[in-house]
Protein backbone atom coordinates (compact mmCIF):
# COMPACT_ATOMS: atom_id res chain seq x y z
CA UNK A 1 0.00 0.00 0.00
CA UNK A 2 1.26 3.21 -1.00
CA UNK A 3 2.55 5.85 1.71
CA UNK A 4 0.41 9.39 1.41
CA UNK A 5 1.88 12.19 1.88
CA UNK A 6 0.22 15.66 2.75
CA UNK A 7 2.05 17.43 -0.66
CA UNK A 8 4.26 16.39 -3.20
CA UNK A 9 8.30 16.72 -2.63
CA UNK A 10 10.85 17.30 -4.79
CA UNK A 11 14.20 16.06 -4.12
CA UNK A 12 17.22 16.91 -6.47
CA UNK A 13 20.69 15.51 -6.99
CA UNK A 14 23.58 17.42 -8.43
CA UNK A 15 27.23 18.06 -8.15
CA UNK A 16 30.58 17.70 -10.43
CA UNK A 17 30.83 14.98 -13.22
CA UNK A 18 31.80 12.13 -11.45
CA UNK A 19 30.18 12.68 -8.12
CA UNK A 20 27.59 9.68 -8.02
CA UNK A 21 24.35 11.73 -8.03
CA UNK A 22 23.21 9.45 -11.01
CA UNK A 23 24.14 6.12 -9.31
CA UNK A 24 22.85 7.84 -5.70
CA UNK A 25 19.23 9.23 -6.87
CA UNK A 26 18.43 6.40 -8.60
CA UNK A 27 19.42 4.13 -5.33
CA UNK A 28 17.47 5.87 -3.24
CA UNK A 29 14.39 5.64 -5.70
CA UNK A 30 14.81 2.42 -5.82
CA UNK A 31 14.80 2.13 -1.80
CA UNK A 32 11.36 4.89 -1.18
CA UNK A 33 9.45 2.56 -3.52
CA UNK A 34 10.41 -0.15 -1.94
CA UNK A 35 9.09 1.30 1.38
CA UNK A 36 5.76 2.04 -0.33
CA UNK A 37 6.13 5.47 -1.38
CA UNK A 38 5.05 6.76 -4.47
CA UNK A 39 7.95 8.39 -6.48
CA UNK A 40 8.75 9.76 -9.79
CA UNK A 41 12.11 9.88 -11.11
CA UNK A 42 13.41 12.16 -13.56
CA UNK A 43 16.34 13.85 -14.78
CA UNK A 44 17.77 16.73 -16.20
CA UNK A 45 18.71 17.76 -18.97
CA UNK A 46 16.53 15.05 -21.29
CA UNK A 47 13.49 14.16 -18.44
CA UNK A 48 11.17 14.63 -21.91
CA UNK A 49 10.71 13.90 -25.17
CA UNK A 50 11.78 17.69 -25.79
CA UNK A 51 14.28 17.63 -23.07
CA UNK A 52 16.02 14.37 -24.39
CA UNK A 53 16.33 16.75 -27.82
CA UNK A 54 17.81 19.33 -26.38
CA UNK A 55 20.32 17.06 -24.11
CA UNK A 56 21.56 15.66 -27.60
CA UNK A 57 22.28 18.79 -28.95
CA UNK A 58 23.33 20.39 -25.17
CA UNK A 59 25.76 17.24 -24.99
CA UNK A 60 26.50 15.51 -27.65
CA UNK A 61 27.06 17.01 -31.10
CA UNK A 62 30.51 18.23 -30.91
CA UNK A 63 29.85 20.11 -34.34
CA UNK A 64 26.89 22.45 -33.37
CA UNK A 65 28.17 25.49 -31.90
CA UNK A 66 26.81 27.87 -29.38
CA UNK A 67 27.82 30.76 -26.97
CA UNK A 68 27.14 30.49 -23.06
CA UNK A 69 23.93 32.62 -23.65
CA UNK A 70 22.81 30.54 -26.05
CA UNK A 71 23.30 27.57 -23.72
CA UNK A 72 21.69 28.94 -20.71
CA UNK A 73 18.87 29.27 -23.13
CA UNK A 74 18.58 25.81 -24.15
CA UNK A 75 19.24 24.59 -20.49
CA UNK A 76 16.03 26.54 -19.28
CA UNK A 77 14.05 25.62 -22.13
CA UNK A 78 14.44 21.89 -20.70
CA UNK A 79 13.59 22.64 -17.79
CA UNK A 80 10.81 24.97 -18.22
CA UNK A 81 9.24 21.76 -20.34
CA UNK A 82 10.15 19.75 -17.89
CA UNK A 83 8.80 21.59 -14.81
CA UNK A 84 5.47 21.73 -16.62
CA UNK A 85 5.54 18.50 -18.30
CA UNK A 86 6.62 16.20 -15.42
CA UNK A 87 7.30 17.72 -12.20
CA UNK A 88 4.10 19.99 -11.37
CA UNK A 89 1.62 17.09 -12.30
CA UNK A 90 3.33 14.77 -9.94
CA UNK A 91 3.71 17.38 -6.90
CA UNK A 92 0.08 17.89 -6.92
CA UNK A 93 -0.23 14.43 -6.79
CA UNK A 94 1.38 14.16 -3.81
CA UNK A 95 4.52 12.32 -4.87
CA UNK A 96 8.14 12.31 -4.36
CA UNK A 97 10.30 13.32 -7.54
CA UNK A 98 13.67 12.49 -7.06
CA UNK A 99 15.65 14.62 -10.18
CA UNK A 100 19.32 14.17 -11.50
CA UNK A 101 20.84 17.28 -11.68
CA UNK A 102 18.15 20.62 -11.11
CA UNK A 103 18.38 24.35 -11.07
CA UNK A 104 21.96 24.33 -8.65
CA UNK A 105 23.71 23.05 -11.53
CA UNK A 106 22.45 25.55 -13.88
CA UNK A 107 24.04 28.08 -11.48
CA UNK A 108 27.01 26.11 -10.70
CA UNK A 109 28.47 25.64 -14.72
CA UNK A 110 26.87 28.23 -16.50
CA UNK A 111 26.99 30.74 -14.03
CA UNK A 112 30.00 30.80 -11.57
CA UNK A 113 31.91 28.44 -14.17
CA UNK A 114 30.90 30.15 -17.67
CA UNK A 115 30.50 33.89 -16.50
CA UNK A 116 26.95 34.09 -17.09
CA UNK A 117 25.53 37.17 -14.13
CA UNK A 118 23.88 35.25 -11.46
CA UNK A 119 21.16 37.82 -11.68
CA UNK A 120 20.63 36.47 -15.48
CA UNK A 121 20.18 33.08 -14.26
CA UNK A 122 17.80 33.51 -11.23
CA UNK A 123 15.78 35.75 -13.50
CA UNK A 124 15.41 32.83 -16.37
CA UNK A 125 15.03 30.08 -13.98
CA UNK A 126 12.73 31.66 -12.05
CA UNK A 127 10.76 32.26 -15.67
CA UNK A 128 11.55 28.59 -16.20
CA UNK A 129 10.46 26.93 -12.97
CA UNK A 130 7.53 29.14 -11.84
CA UNK A 131 9.32 29.85 -8.99
CA UNK A 132 9.45 26.26 -7.13
CA UNK A 133 12.53 25.20 -5.23
CA UNK A 134 13.25 21.75 -4.51
CA UNK A 135 12.69 20.91 -0.81
CA UNK A 136 15.58 18.53 -0.52
CA UNK A 137 18.64 19.12 -2.42
CA UNK A 138 21.32 16.22 -2.16
CA UNK A 139 24.93 18.13 -2.75
CA UNK A 140 27.57 15.04 -3.54
CA UNK A 141 31.07 16.46 -3.90
CA UNK A 142 34.60 14.97 -5.37
CA UNK A 143 37.73 16.74 -5.94
CA UNK A 144 38.00 17.57 -10.07
CA UNK A 145 41.03 14.75 -10.57
CA UNK A 146 38.60 11.79 -9.38
CA UNK A 147 35.45 12.64 -10.80
CA UNK A 148 36.51 13.58 -13.96
CA UNK A 149 38.27 10.05 -13.92
CA UNK A 150 35.14 8.54 -12.69
CA UNK A 151 33.01 10.12 -15.24
CA UNK A 152 35.51 9.20 -18.11
CA UNK A 153 36.00 5.72 -17.04
CA UNK A 154 32.23 4.69 -17.15
CA UNK A 155 31.50 6.06 -20.93
CA UNK A 156 32.78 8.19 -23.93
CA UNK A 157 33.15 11.76 -22.25
CA UNK A 158 30.18 14.19 -23.34
CA UNK A 159 30.64 17.89 -23.98
CA UNK A 160 30.55 19.26 -20.12
CA UNK A 161 33.38 16.51 -19.59
CA UNK A 162 35.74 17.67 -21.94
CA UNK A 163 35.83 20.69 -21.03
CA UNK A 164 39.51 22.04 -18.91
CA UNK A 165 40.01 21.39 -15.50
CA UNK A 166 39.92 25.02 -14.72
CA UNK A 167 36.51 24.90 -15.76
CA UNK A 168 35.36 22.03 -13.42
CA UNK A 169 37.02 23.45 -10.43
CA UNK A 170 35.20 26.58 -10.86
CA UNK A 171 32.35 24.77 -11.26
CA UNK A 172 33.18 22.47 -7.86
CA UNK A 173 33.61 26.15 -6.11
CA UNK A 174 30.35 27.08 -7.44
CA UNK A 175 28.71 24.57 -6.21
CA UNK A 176 30.23 25.27 -2.26
CA UNK A 177 29.26 28.73 -2.58
CA UNK A 178 25.63 27.67 -3.48
CA UNK A 179 25.02 25.46 -0.17
CA UNK A 180 26.58 28.26 1.42
CA UNK A 181 23.73 30.09 0.58
CA UNK A 182 20.81 27.68 1.46
CA UNK A 183 22.70 25.33 4.05
CA UNK A 184 18.87 24.21 5.37
CA UNK A 185 17.88 23.54 2.24
CA UNK A 186 21.21 21.76 0.53
CA UNK A 187 23.22 18.81 2.16
CA UNK A 188 26.78 18.75 0.51
CA UNK A 189 27.85 14.92 1.22
CA UNK A 190 31.67 13.78 0.28
CA UNK A 191 31.26 11.19 -2.03
CA UNK A 192 34.82 10.54 -2.72
CA UNK A 193 34.61 7.74 0.09
CA UNK A 194 33.24 4.19 0.14
CA UNK A 195 30.37 4.04 -1.96
CA UNK A 196 27.58 2.09 0.03
CA UNK A 197 28.97 4.30 2.94
CA UNK A 198 27.91 7.64 0.76
CA UNK A 199 24.93 5.73 0.59
CA UNK A 200 24.30 5.29 3.85
CA UNK A 201 24.49 8.90 4.27
CA UNK A 202 22.61 10.19 1.38
CA UNK A 203 19.61 7.35 3.00
CA UNK A 204 20.45 9.13 6.29
CA UNK A 205 19.55 12.80 4.91
CA UNK A 206 16.60 11.33 3.01
CA UNK A 207 14.81 10.04 5.92
CA UNK A 208 15.20 12.37 7.94
CA UNK A 209 13.64 15.20 5.82
CA UNK A 210 11.01 12.55 5.13
CA UNK A 211 10.05 12.32 8.79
Amino acid sequence: MAKKLKKGILITFDGPEGSGKSTHSSRIKDELLSQGYDVVYTREPGGTLLGKKIRNILLEKDEILFGKTAELFLFEADRAQHVEEIIVPALAAKKIVICDRFSAATFAYQGYASGTEIKTILDMDYLATTGIVPDLTILLDVDVKTGLERAKGQFSPDRMEKKPREFHEKVRQGYFTIAEEHPGRIKLIEACQDINRTYELVKKEVYDFLQ
